[in-house]
């Protein structure tokens, strides 16, 4: 005989999970597992989840709300481990702006005084162009590697400049490119949470935040991303340093 057992009900409904943000309130901790988890595995809807991210754009998150948003990214796939490598690694990101200034020269630097760097790269975002949008016009250059390549270039060349797995933060890849299309890249909480739940999951033993500031940028004011940095993302305790640069087309003083 046919089962009739019927499919396991979800705990939360996405549109009061929606709701609650749009009226202000703060998210619980079962409510972002969920909300993350169920968006993951396709059961809430990407108009559902342009909502919300909506309402946290307009409305924010508290540091609970977002430390906790961001480990459910990282739980929604796997995590590297480059504890098998000669050699100490340290990784970077950058907030956004306009040209890829810091990676290309800082990355093979930064392996030279022997250090591994595992560059995980992103695509664009918003005006600015990804690193590695920009890195496929190269005949022959890839941006997809297992992460066997990877380990062995790091061992060999001590730096890699590819995108992440696709089974790293898969939350976020759906996400990242949900916010490209919904107006909502420059939301402070999704910012951080993006930034640190892929750079948490690759495991990188070093961090380095470029927050740019300025009118190329995502956030135009100098005040404003030093406090949110600080607030927001230090607290992981994962990061070694933090600079602020100006990002402009042309980057003259008084844009910043």
């Amino acid at each position: 005989m046919p089962s009739t057992s019927s499919a396991p009900s979800e705990p939360f409904d996405a549109v009061d999970v929606i709701c609650a943000k749009r009226d202000g309130a703060r998210l619980a901790d079962d409510q972002i597992d969920w909300v993350v988890d169920a968006y993951t595995r396709g059961v809430v809807a990407h108009e559902q989840m342009s909502a919300l991210a909506m309402a946290i754009l307009l409305n924010g998150m508290d540091r609970a709300e977002i430390a906790r948003w961001t480990r459910a990214m990282i739980a929604s796939g796997e995590r590297l481990d480059f504890s098998g490598l000669s050699r100490r690694t340290a990784d970077k990101h950058s907030t956004g702006g306009v040209g890829d200034k810091i990676t290309l020269p800082l990355a093979p630097l930064v392996a030279a005084y022997g250090v591994a760097v595992p560059q995980l790269s992103g695509r664009g975002l918003g005006h600015t162009g990804g690193t590695l949008d920009k890195l496929e016009s190269i005949r022959g250059w890839r941006a997809a590697l297992s992460t066997e390549a990877m380990m062995a270039q790091l061992e060999d060349v001590g730096a890699v400049i590819c995108a992440a797995g696709s089974g790293l933060a898969p939350a976020d890849k759906k996400l990242y490119a949900l916010r490209d299309v919904t107006g909502t890249v420059e939301s402070i909480p999704l910012i951080a949470s993006s930034i640190m739940s892929k750079k948490i999951a690759e495991g990188t033993g070093a961090l380095v935040l470029d927050v740019k500031v300025g009118t190329g940028a995502f956030m135009k004011r100098r005040r404003s991303p030093p406090a949110n940095s600080r607030r927001r993302w230090w607290r992981w305790g994962r990061t070694r340093a933090c600079t602020r640069s100006r990002c402009s087309p042309t980057c003259p003083p008084r844009s910043v």
